[in-house]
């Protein structure tokens, strides 16, 4: 670890950015939407795009403003409670966002995901693609759980683990957490008046989690160990993270001219051999099996080239557009696997063919690609 005051923020070379942003400030630690912070916010937000970078903005407090609005001042425990609380309280959140970018011009969109969007290939390409296609439209996306149908996602889910999830997705340079507190301690600075501030480290570092202490407020469902836990997940794809006070004075701005606030842990790994590194040995239950011919394998193998239809010679098993399946050189042998566009009807009936006929033999074409350079892995 380092304490460095004079390293410049990975923020300031991030063009594609994931902002959290934390129940306990979104609410005003649970009276109710703090208009003035999220004012605030949309400015910081709009003067980024304005600088040319990519903005999503993940963000809790659906529930702690339906407890607001409902006059409720603990977090109740029964499931349908919590669900009601989330349904009442997405609306204020949502209308709130959407005047406070309104005064500077900017569309909003609200995503609403659960961990199951993500797992699922086929919805996790979907929730992709959609990102993408609002980000090129200059829209800002609020991404929120969709806790009043995601009962595991209230009872043990949190928007630390889903801001990650949403930086591994887009593939974003880095996931800026806002909290109610500094940053990351190595001790409890509640209970430990000793306890000394980690302004930067290795997201990876194994003695972070040890340092990191339970939920913080009653508010949201979060704490510093969940931060701690999403940094190490948003690391997997070679995406820096940034814990910092949302109290703080133009943070965002700030962060992006390149000042260090708060605790920055870097990912050890660039982007794309991280994101190999995940392909390869965190996703399981291969669906199918594409044999190529030899230039298709030297296609992917030596020049680092996507696969296109007309390169493979057969296709087994039953699968769908976004199941994960597996490349074979005409020996037998797995010479790559990745993420299929199309099903695997589809894929019989386009195997061998140029990708100019595609939308000739399925009537549409939604790729070009059998599957993407950015969805395959080659292996050794």
């Amino acid at each position: 670890m380092t304490t460095a005051a004079d390293m410049r923020s990975v923020v300031a070379d991030a063009n594609r950015i994931v902002i959290k942003v934390g129940s306990s400030l979104v609410t005003n630690d649970g009276k109710g939407l703090d208009l003035v912070a999220v004012n605030h916010w949309s400015s910081q937000i709009s003067a980024l795009k304005k600088q040319g970078r990519e903005v999503v903005l993940v963000s809790s407090g659906a529930i702690a403003e339906g407890m607001a609005r409902l006059g409720w001042t603990q977090r109740p425990t029964e499931m349908h409670k919590l669900q009601a609380a989330a349904a009442v309280g997405q609306m204020g959140l949502v209308h709130a966002y959407e005047a406070a970018f309104a005064q500077h011009n900017i569309q909003t969109a609200q995503i609403l995901l659960t961990h199951e969007d993500l797992a699922d290939r086929k919805r996790y390409l979907n929730a992709r693609s959609t990102l993408f296609a609002l980000l090129r439209l200059g829209v800002v996306p609020i991404v929120n759980e969709n806790d009043t149908v995601s009962t595991d996602e209230i009872k043990v889910g949190d928007n630390d683990t889903l801001g990650a999830l949403v930086t591994n997705l887009i593939e974003a340079d880095c996931l800026i957490i806002l909290t109610d507190q500094r940053g990351l301690y190595n001790a409890d600075p509640r209970h430990n008046p000793q306890a000394t501030f980690i302004s930067h480290a290795q997201a990876t570092d194994a003695s972070l989690e040890a340092m990191a202490g339970g939920v913080g407020t009653g508010i949201g469902t979060g704490g510093m160990l969940t931060k701690v836990l999403a940094a190490q997940r948003a690391a997997k794809s070679g995406a820096h993270t940034v814990i910092a006070s949302g109290r703080e004075d133009l943070v965002l701005t700030r962060l992006a001219a390149g000042e260090c606030i708060g605790s920055e842990l870097q990912a050890s790994e660039p982007v794309w051999s991280a994101r190999k590194q995940w392909m390869a040995d965190h996703i399981r239950g291969l669906r199918g099996r594409l044999t190529l011919d030899a230039g298709a394998v030297r296609a992917l193998t030596k020049d680092g080239k996507s696969l296109l239809p007309i390169g493979v010679k057969s296709a087994e098993g039953y699968f769908e557009a976004g199941d994960l399946v597996s490349c074979l050189d005409p020996e037998g042998k797995e010479c790559a696997r990745g993420l299929v566009n199309y099903s695997s009807a589809e894929t019989r009936l386009i195997l061998g063919q140029p990708s100019s006929n595609i939308s000739t033999l399925l009537g549409v074409i939604s790729h070009a690609e059998l599957i993407h350079r950015d969805n395959l892995v080659v292996l050794n």
